[in-house]
């Protein structure tokens, strides 16, 4: 059944144990850390809310009443299980405070989580970290869903229900095996000559194929593709093996372009910059590990 509204709350029945064990309430107040007039105030609240005196008050300070007498002693269990569900509390956010779930688009995950969570696990050893990776669109549905603390995407905006702030950037670039055509041209691809041309592509709902797809939309949008692929890894081989030219994040192919295992082809008057944002549910901003992880994104990175 509903309490009744004489019951009193928990730091009015504190301040009254509080009272009744030093004898004044200028001292229990200042145990409390509340203001005299303030903890006056509050007992006079719970005597008008129980009906009955509660304290008799004299230059040498309160004791409490018979009538008080009887409260102090029923509340003295009320409040020491309030002390314990409290400690409970403290137990059980610390446990989920100790913990951390990321969720993070492949090229984030790959390229740069590492070097984030190195620097997490420095300033946070505690913390236990569960990183996963999915496209952009399934980071969203796993962040919406409460799945994850934080999570990680690519595109040009934050997608729907979430809020979110750019850690970092990125910028697609064409890429092709030494002997394809394309790596011996002197011209820059036009925008409509890559529209026209079947690529190995990421899948529908990577952040990477999104900001190719609206790149492109101006000039018919992209061919269909002759491959799609579910990784960097995958369209990297694809293209080292002459599968056809790649898009992929200049994260994933720094190490290629620099070996000439495969060939950047500059495209002109393409925007190809995306941003790499860290994204949460609206209204509900990053606390704990994530808040950590979330300001450590925005540091420069140290050597291991």
């Amino acid at each position: 059944m509903p309490l009744s509204p004489r019951v009193p709350d928990i730091r009015a029945l504190e301040l009254l144990l509080a009272v009744a064990r030093l004898g004044s309430v200028g001292r229990a107040a200042a145990e409390l850390g509340v203001s005299q007039p303030a903890a006056s105030a509050r007992i006079r609240g719970m005597e008008r809310q129980l009906g009955v005196g509660l304290l008799e008050r004299s230059p040498r300070g309160s004791r409490p009443t018979e009538a008080g007498l009887l409260v102090v002693e029923w509340a003295r269990s009320v409040v020491e299980a309030a002390q314990a569900l409290d400690a409970g509390i403290d137990a059980l956010r610390g446990r989920r405070d100790a913990r951390l779930v990321v969720v993070a688009s492949l090229t984030v995950a790959e390229y740069l989580m590492p070097g984030w969570l190195l620097a997490l696990n420095r300033v946070s050893p505690e913390t236990a970290v569960t990183l996963r990776t999915a496209n952009s669109a399934d980071v969203a549905a796993h962040v919406l869903a409460g799945d994850a603390d934080l999570g990680f995407v690519e595109g040009p905006g934050a997608p729907a229900g979430l809020a979110g702030a750019v850690v970092a950037s990125d910028r697609l670039v064409v890429v092709v095996a030494p002997e394809h055509p394309w790596a011996r041209r002197r011209a820059p691809l036009t925008p409509a000559e890559l529209a026209a041309t079947p690529l190995v592509l990421r899948e529908h709902g990577s952040g990477t194929r999104d900001v190719l797809d609206q790149a492109l939309a101006p000039y018919g949008g992209t061919a269909p593709p002759r491959l799609e692929l579910a990784s960097s890894t995958a369209l990297k081989a694809a293209a080292m093996t002459g599968a056809g030219p790649v898009c992929l994040s200049e994260l994933a192919v720094v190490e290629e372009l620099s070996t000439r295992r495969l060939v950047e082809v500059r495209v002109e008057g393409l925007d190809l910059q995306r941003p790499l944002r860290a994204v949460w549910p609206v209204g509900r901003r990053p606390a704990g590990p994530a808040r950590l992880l979330l300001g450590l994104t925005r540091e420069p990175a140290r050597p291991g």
